[in-house]
């Protein structure tokens, strides 16, 4: 729903419940029977690989797809290609691949946007779960409440009561509608009973533009982009949204110890294919990006961009994302989070 001026609200109606467990989904989610598959020839790959990230260049994301790929270069012998195609909170990028050749050479660097906007959406042009094949889990990431110092608060509980001395006045800045800043934000509105703006980019580099400009009053985001900010005293950091303290920041308190009961969310990254790739090439994908997630200089990398390496196989990849979409389903038609 819209404010006059195009931006998103996020409206509240009926009760929340943080129950998660089995939906009524199982078709959405059940994987495809009978469904043949190409088998890869000797050579492959015979070309360059692309990956697709369907976010802006310069945030966390590109930063680790492009990590991804150009370590996948060497084991694969071929190029590894980074495609942005930033829009719709992912979607844009998903459906590209969802539609690609399923030889092999097309690949989409996802994160927990995916999920919720599959939930969430009732326009998407694929399935979110037969349109893909899953390859592996990349990282999780923290995420952190900041606050431009303008804003005269310092803790959740005083970022609250300003919103309700201001509805409607307070904007939220997020990498696009269906992003993890955005249901960050959304479940802190639910909670704290507040309405705030929300203004969607199209990625976290130009949402932390604006935010340090002063365009908008918070964001939800990866911690690490903001530390450096907070220190020179350009950002105000409140609190994290993991349900521990992070060590990235561990002064700062968790959302739910600041006074949510409840409240918690982590970003997470990882990879898929087109439906119908053949399983030899997901298997050598998820086995060779695994290697790439243990080097001692990748993992130095990855805390840098303020993400913990996972790497997991592509069954237990595709059970976790299953998981992740009956999750967010369930939250979309409990808070009544819709996203247009």
């Amino acid at each position: 729903m819209s404010d006059p001026t195009g931006r998103c609200r996020w409206m509240r109606p009926g009760l929340f419940s943080w129950v998660l467990g089995a939906s009524g989904i199982a078709a959405l989610v059940a994987a495809p029977e009978g469904s043949a598959q190409p088998v890869p020839g000797p050579s492959w790959p015979a070309k360059t690989l692309r990956l697709v990230v369907p976010f802006a260049p310069g945030g966390t994301t590109d930063n680790i797809g492009r990590l991804v790929a150009q370590r996948l270069a060497d084991p694969l012998g071929q190029p590894v290609v980074v495609d942005n195609r930033p829009g719709a909170g992912g979607m844009i990028g998903a459906d590209l691949v969802a539609k690609a050749p399923p030889d092999g050479y097309t690949m989409l660097m996802m994160t927990i946007a995916f999920p919720i906007n599959a939930g969430m959406r009732k326009d998407l042009p694929f399935d979110p779960i037969r349109s893909f094949a899953p390859v592996t889990q990349l990282v999780s990431l923290p995420l952190m409440l900041v606050v431009h110092p303008s804003l005269p608060v310092r803790t959740v509980k005083e970022l609250a009561a300003l919103a309700r001395a201001r509805p409607g006045q307070l904007t939220y800045a997020t990498s696009g509608h269906g992003t993890s800043p955005h249901m960050a934000a959304a479940m802190f509105t639910w909670l704290t009973k507040t309405d705030m703006i929300h203004v969607p980019y199209k990625g976290n580099a130009p949402t932390l533009t604006d935010l340090l400009g002063g365009q908008v009053s918070m964001t939800f985001g990866i911690a690490h982009q903001f530390l450096p900010h907070v220190k020179t005293g350009r950002l105000r950091a409140i609190a994290v949204t993991t349900a521990k303290r992070t060590t990235f920041a561990p002064q700062l308190p968790t959302i739910a110890e600041a006074g949510l009961e409840g409240y918690e969310i982590s970003a997470w990254q990882g990879i898929l294919a087109p439906a119908g790739t053949p399983k030899e090439i997901t298997l050598r994908l998820s086995s060779e990006i695994g290697r790439i997630l243990r080097q001692p200089d990748v993992v130095e990398r990855l805390t840098a961009e303020g993400a913990e390496p996972v790497a997991s196989s592509p069954e237990a990849f595709g059970e976790y994302l299953r998981a992740e979409l009956a999750r967010w389903s369930r939250i979309g038609r409990e808070a009544g989070i819709r996203i247009e």
